[in-house]
């Protein structure tokens, strides 16, 4: 993918929480290698599905990119800019760049504002609208995401599940971002709500020309939204590709155990299930080599020695498996 057109670029990025012992003279024993080593980039208009396991370091690296956690070594590149190294007016023009709608809508409204205050906060730290101009402003966001302008003066403990979804989405377009870090947004929801909040979230993307990056583990949810999927096993990224070509030919076991998992919605239809042994490894002390080995059907004894890299296996298909090693070549910083 050419880089002129990414809107923004992760490059080797790690975070690892250290684990101390002491009281007095604490000192660090270990880490939880939450994240461990990710790469990828987002273009413009994309969007970008990352799915995983939970504990996978998913929604740990959509925080890191937004600066809610500190990394451990690596990069975020926003439009060419670093973010860990923006400061003043270019980490304020970062932060309404980029924004985030987070999984549990009853946590991230705070029940004490009203919806008008919620949503017009952005616009108060962001730009220099007057009051009355931004009640207009929020009155017409709440219409945008399918909400009754007369809303605006309740509070988050009258709205339902989707309903307080609607109103994060609402204050997370509010000053036209360019990102948004939608963190598994639909998996607190019903069934019948999550087809409707996937729905309003592409028809922004189309009218705002919104770029996301979309963290879940419904696969099916990822394959309706996503342009691209990557799938994360243990902190690393182990299969990246387009959408549909993805669950046409996955190639990394892993990504065939996740999709072989897919309930059919159809009882008359039988499929072979590809059965995993074990638990996902802890991220305290993970395995040696490839971190999926000890699940894994195809293991080759060299898994448990050599870590694998990703590797271009198609066009645009990128997989992180010895299998693919001999015959592919080692993924750039250009993807």
């Amino acid at each position: 993918m050419s880089q002129s057109l990414d809107l923004v670029q992760v490059r080797s990025l790690v975070k690892h929480y250290p684990i101390t012992r002491g009281v007095v003279f604490s000192r660090q024993v270990g880490a939880v290698r939450a994240v461990d080593g990710v790469n990828f980039s987002i273009a413009r208009g994309e969007t970008l599905g990352l799915v995983g396991e939970s504990g996978c370091g998913k929604t740990t690296t959509g925080k890191i990119m937004i600066r809610l956690e500190q990394p451990t070594s690596g990069s975020v590149l926003f439009e060419g800019t670093d973010v860990f190294k923006a400061k003043g007016q270019q980490l304020k023009q970062i932060r309404r760049d980029i924004k985030i709608i987070f999984q549990d809508p009853h946590s991230a409204l705070n029940p004490r504002m009203s919806v008008n205050d919620i949503i017009a906060e952005p616009f108060t730290v962001h730009t220099a609208l007057k009051p009355r101009d931004i009640r207009q402003r929020v009155r017409e966001l709440l219409e945008v995401v399918g909400l009754n302008p007369s809303y605006a003066n309740r509070y988050p403990n009258e709205f339902s599940g989707g309903q307080r979804q609607r109103i994060g989405i609402a204050r997370a377009i509010a000053v036209n971002p360019k990102l948004i870090i939608c963190d598994e947004p639909v998996s607190a929801l019903d069934v019948s709500i999550q087809a409707q909040i996937i729905n309003l979230l592409k028809k922004l993307q189309k009218e705002f020309n919104l770029t996301y990056l979309f963290i879940a583990h419904d696969l099916s949810v990822v394959k309706h939204m996503s342009d691209r999927i990557a799938v994360m096993y243990l902190g690393r990224i182990v299969e990246m590709n387009d959408a549909k070509d993805l669950y046409r030919n996955p190639n990394h076991p892993y990504t065939q155990a996740l999709l072989a998992a897919i309930p059919i919605p159809d009882p008359t239809v039988s499929r072979k299930r590809l059965q995993l042994e074990g638990t996902v490894p802890s991220p305290i002390n993970p395995p040696t080599g490839c971190a999926f080995h000890p699940r894994c059907p195809q293991a080759l004894p060299e898994c448990s020695r050599i870590v694998p890299q990703l590797v271009e296996v198609g066009p645009n298909h990128y997989s992180a498996c010895l299998l693919n090693q001999e015959q592919s070549t080692t993924l750039t910083a250009s993807v």
